[in-house]
C-alpha cells in the first residue's frame, strides 16, 4: 500500500494482495458488514479456531446471509471462534471493515456482472471514525444471531406466503396482482392481513420484516 489516504482497487484479487496484509496485522478490532458471505471473502483473514486475547470481532450480516450452506458454515465458523455476529433487518446499506480504529475499507455497490467489484481503502482518521460510528449505528439497531434464530417464524398459508414474496421483491400494488392473478382490491386486503401476521406498522416495515423471513426462511 502507498501513504496515500485513500487508495481505490478494482476486483477481489487486487484487494487480497494489496490490502490483505494489513487485515492479518488486526490487533485490537477487527469490524464487518456485509450483505453476503462473499463480499469479502477473497481478501479478509478466515476466523481462527479462537481469537486472541484482547481481539474484538463483529460481524455484521444481512439476512441474505442464510441463504446458501456457506454463509451458514460461515456463521457456524465464526461463532465457534468467539466473534460477536448480529444480523441487521434488511441487506446492510454499506458493506465495510475497519481495522483497530486506523483503516477502513468499503465496497462500492456491485456494477454490471462481470466488471470488478471496487475498494477504497481509506486511512484518513476523521473518515476512519466516520465509517466506524456508522457501524457502531448499524450495530445498535440489529439483532444477535442467538435471538435472531430464537424469533419465531409466523405460520403463513400460500396466499400469504405469496403476499411475502411480492412485499420482499418490492413489486407495486398492481403489479403483484397481475402476478398473483388476484385483483387489486384483494391483493391489498391480503396485504393488510399479512401486515397484521408480521406485527408491521407500514409497508416499508412489511418489506424489510419480508426479507428477513425469506433470509431466514427462503423456502417461505
Amino acid at each position: 500500500m502507498t501513504e496515500k489516504s485513500i487508495v481505490t482497487l478494482r476486483g477481489e484479487a487486487e484487494l487480497a494482495r494489496r490490502a490483505g496484509a494489513l487485515f492479518e496485522g488486526v490487533r485490537r478490532e477487527f469490524l464487518c458488514t456485509a450483505g453476503e458471505p462473499e463480499t469479502w471473502s477473497a481478501a479478509a483473514p478466515r476466523a481462527p479456531r479462537t481469537l486472541s486475547p484482547g481481539l474484538v470481532v463483529r460481524k455484521l450480516y444481512g439476512p441474505g446471509v442464510f441463504r446458501d450452506p456457506s454463509g451458514q458454515e460461515l456463521l457456524r465458523r465464526l461463532g465457534e471462534a468467539g466473534a460477536e455476529i448480529r444480523i441487521s433487518p434488511a441487506p446492510p446499506a454499506h458493506e465495510a471493515i475497519v481495522v483497530d480504529r486506523r483503516l477502513a475499507v468499503l465496497a462500492a455497490p456491485r456494477s454490471a456482472p462481470g466488471e470488478p467489484r471496487v475498494y477504497s481503502v481509506v486511512q484518513e482518521p476523521d473518515v476512519v471514525a466516520g465509517v466506524r460510528a456508522l457501524f457502531e449505528a448499524a450495530w445498535e439497531t440489529s439483532t444477535d444471531l442467538a435471538t435472531y434464530r430464537r424469533t419465531p417464524f409466523p405460520r403463513l398459508d400460500d396466499a400469504e406466503r405469496d403476499v411475502l414474496r411480492a412485499l420482499a421483491a418490492g413489486h407495486t400494488d398492481e403489479a403483484a396482482s397481475r402476478r398473483l392473478g388476484v385483483s387489486l382490491r384483494t391483493y391489498r386486503r391480503r396485504v393488510a392481513a399479512l401486515m397484521a401476521s408480521l406485527g408491521a406498522q407500514s409497508r416499508f416495515q412489511a418489506g424489510l420484516r419480508a426479507r428477513e423471513i425469506l433470509g431466514r426462511h427462503p423456502d417461505a
